[in-house]
């Protein structure tokens, strides 16, 4: 089965490091639900393989389970931020297609 998910989402830096290169938005509870019930191959740290779109840039990537927030997160790489001019603290929207491989 295959999903597509529009969602907004602040942008914020990984915790444990503060040098804005790992740069992440927070999948929606309810989407990280529809998600985690999706019958999909779960990859390193029950990773699963999503394309997203952020304005008009599309990439491949995983979102990530967190367990602090019980949510999937997304990373977005500074390339996208950068031509998509968002920065950390920008609430954007994304556009997330989660499909089986």
């Amino acid at each position: 089965m295959d999903a597509t998910f529009e969602f907004e989402a602040e942008l914020y830096e990984w915790d444990a490091k503060k040098d804005a290169s790992w740069v992440f938005a927070t999948v929606p509870a309810d989407v990280s639900e529809d998600v985690r019930d999706m019958e999909l191959p779960r990859k390193g740290f029950g990773s699963v393989k999503v394309t997203v779109r952020l304005g008009s840039s599309e990439w491949r990537t995983s979102i990530f389970p967190d367990s602090k927030s019980g949510c999937y997160v997304l990373p977005v790489k500074k390339a996208v931020r950068t031509k998509e001019k968002v920065e950390i603290g920008d609430v954007a929207g994304f556009e997330i297609d989660v499909a089986p491989e």
